[in-house]
């Protein structure tokens, strides 16, 4: 099925939810997602995939815990790009950003386990269509 080109400045002005990721176009067995983000996500691990994210605009952060219980920050600009390897436990957080995630299709936003309840306002989804 072809599809044609998704302006990312039209697509994300077409919803406002946030930690809310809608789905712009596929590639193979993955989706390519964006999301306009602000507060904290909930700690999370995807145990069988990676996880792309690229700042599109604002400031994107990403706790990371190690094995050990150890805890950094991942702090991405607008043009950065990181990826969480599988396994990984995360926590995003954001003052205010516009995200683009490359995941396998069918990867909960929430991942595939997750510590505590989920924040208000935290969408768990495997993606929205989008609708523009």
């Amino acid at each position: 099925m072809e599809q044609g080109p998704v302006n990312l400045s039209e697509a994300l002005s077409s919803f406002h939810a946030l930690w809310s990721p809608h789905i712009i176009a596929q590639i193979n067995d993955y989706d390519v997602r964006i999301a306009h983000v602000e507060g904290e996500h909930v700690w999370h691990a995807h145990d069988d995939t990676d996880e792309f994210f690229l700042v599109l605009g604002g400031e994107f952060n990403i706790a990371i815990r190690s094995d050990d219980g150890d805890e950094r920050v991942v702090r991405l600009q607008e043009g950065d790009a990181y990826v969480v390897p599988k396994g990984v436990s995360h926590r995003p957080f954001s003052p205010g950003a516009s995200i683009l995630m490359f995941e396998p299709t069918g990867t909960l936003s929430t991942g595939d386990s997750e510590e505590g309840g989920i924040p208000e306002g935290v969408d768990k989804t495997t993606g929205h269509k989008l609708n523009y």
